[in-house]
């Protein structure tokens, strides 16, 4: 990109628009994924859709590459800046549009806050059931994009089961509207395209989801086993009689050591894991479900049951769950989250394995993830300014999506491909899915401006870590497995 081009850049808005101090543009190097950076040639915050569309058509216009952000809680580095291409910043675009409480649904920005959105229909008896850990600072957009899920997944599914319908720019410009207040429609299903395409596509401009009644009552237990592989058989047993809770959760000792440093949550002693498990529903049926629980806890040998006396409690448990990802930085300076997901009567089995690879590669590696579907959320732990172990985590992220394919399952469950495991691709999609893939990119995106980089496996020159070269870029890892 030309200094000419820049310029005309500037004409299309207003100078505060755009993040020119260096110290402030750090912000935007990089995301979630910290060890790897990239300077941007621009950082443009638009104030309304008619400036992210006007930008984009910019972009498209000079073949710029571009990349659009909410929060930058991506954990997969996808929303990595292009070093040749400019970051579009959404959360200035935060506004809730409309409030549908009789239909139960809401239309809002992408830069509206995950958890603010249920706060703000909260006086209706509704709620936005997608909870994704980051929850208080992630946003809707972001969690479009990556089709996150969250805790309670298990019971209430995916971003992409709350979505109705939205507002979207293609990378070429054109603006178009998908799905339907109803979310019935005739013919192909352009908003499932859409919906955890992690930005190849284009910009989600207004989303309208849809609501939820608040449960009437809750019931979340806190159950203490001696193995890691014992709780996760535990989980396989709960799923296999029929019973449906919000959500399974596992931590294991590590997880629970840094969640007690972080934010003073007290867990059972002399336990090496424990399962959060929430039912909800009418008074009537969690009563039920709560025996019926309380029969499979003890049969799986839970050697401890803590159960939520009220709303604080059940609050401070889950405060305790959703802050592991930040607490573990009070354990080490650096960590790696994988996402890989397994089947779930394999879950014992995988946690063992893990156990065994942190051991082989003399790293320590927090378990905490959505056990209801799978879902892992392994946090390797290292020292970027140790020689080596950088690679070393990441030679132990590839194994662990190595196993997790082995078994029957996926490269990521909601974290995405971004930049961490494009080159992991070809291990789960053949060729031909991948070229079919790409045709579709192209079609939207002819010039492959939108996240230009991620996700496929030839995408151009690898990304900068902060230590330097990716290490499965440079290393080669996938083709090794």
């Amino acid at each position: 990109m030309t200094d000419r081009m820049l310029d005309s850049l500037h004409r299309l808005l207003p100078p505060d628009r755009f993040v020119e101090s260096p110290s402030a543009q750090v912000a935007y190097q990089s995301d979630g994924l910290t060890a790897l950076a990239m300077k941007p040639r621009s950082v443009v915050v638009p104030r309304s859709v008619d400036e992210v569309i006007r930008v984009v058509r910019w972009c498209h216009e000079t073949s710029t590459p571009f990349v659009a952000r909410g929060s930058g809680t991506s954990l997969s580095g996808g929303s990595l800046p292009h070093p040749d291409g400019i970051v579009i910043s959404l959360h200035r675009l935060h506004r809730i549009l409309e409030i549908d409480a009789a239909n139960r649904t809401a239309v809002v920005e992408p830069g509206v806050i995950n958890s603010q959105l249920s706060t703000a229909v909260a006086p209706h008896g509704l709620y936005y059931a997608p909870d994704p850990s980051s929850q208080q600072v992630c946003t809707i957009g972001g969690n479009l994009a990556f089709n996150s899920g969250g805790a309670h997944c298990l019971k209430y599914g995916m971003t992409s089961n709350h979505l109705l319908g939205m507002r979207f720019v293609l990378a070429d410009g054109e603006v178009v509207e998908v799905g339907s207040d109803s979310g019935q429609v005739v013919g192909p299903d352009w908003l499932g395209l859409l919906v955890g395409s992690e930005g190849l596509l284009g910009i989600a401009l207004e989303i309208r989801v849809r609501l939820m009644p608040r449960p009437e009552s809750f019931h979340t237990v806190l159950a203490g086993y001696a193995t890691l592989q014992e709780a996760g058989n535990a989980v396989a047993a709960i799923i296999a009689s029929g019973l449906l809770p919000a959500a399974i959760e596992i931590m294991d000792r590590l997880s629970m050591d840094a969640a007690t440093k972080a934010v003073g949550v007290n867990y059972p002693a002399d336990v090496e894991a424990v399962l959060i498990v929430e039912l909800d529903g009418n008074a009537e049926a969690v009563a039920e479900e709560r025996r019926q629980l309380d029969q499979l806890l003890h049969s799986t040998g839970a050697t401890a049951v803590l159960v939520a006396k009220d709303a604080d409690e059940r609050a401070t448990i889950w405060k305790g769950r959703k802050s592991v990802f930040s607490a573990v930085g009070r354990l080490s300076p650096d960590f790696i989250v994988q996402d890989g997901v397994v089947p779930r009567s394999k879950l014992g089995f995988a946690l063992q394995r893990i156990e065994q690879l942190a051991t082989e590669t003399g790293l320590r590696v927090a378990n905490v993830f959505h056990a209801g579907d799978g879902n892992l959320h392994p946090l390797i732990l290292f020292d970027g300014r140790v020689e080596g172990e950088l690679e070393r985590a990441e030679a132990l992220a590839a194994r662990i999506v190595a196993m997790c394919i082995e078994l029957g399952g996926s490269i990521t469950g909601e974290h995405g491909v971004g930049m961490e495991k494009r080159q992991l691709l070809p291990n789960q999609f053949s060729a031909d899915s991948i070229d079919w893939m790409r045709r579709v990119r192209l079609a939207c995106d002819p010039y492959e401006i939108a996240n230009r980089g991620k996700m496929f496996p030839d995408a151009e020159a690898p990304a900068l870590s902060l230590y330097g070269l990716h290490p499965l870029e440079k290393a080669g890892i996938a083709s090794r497995m």
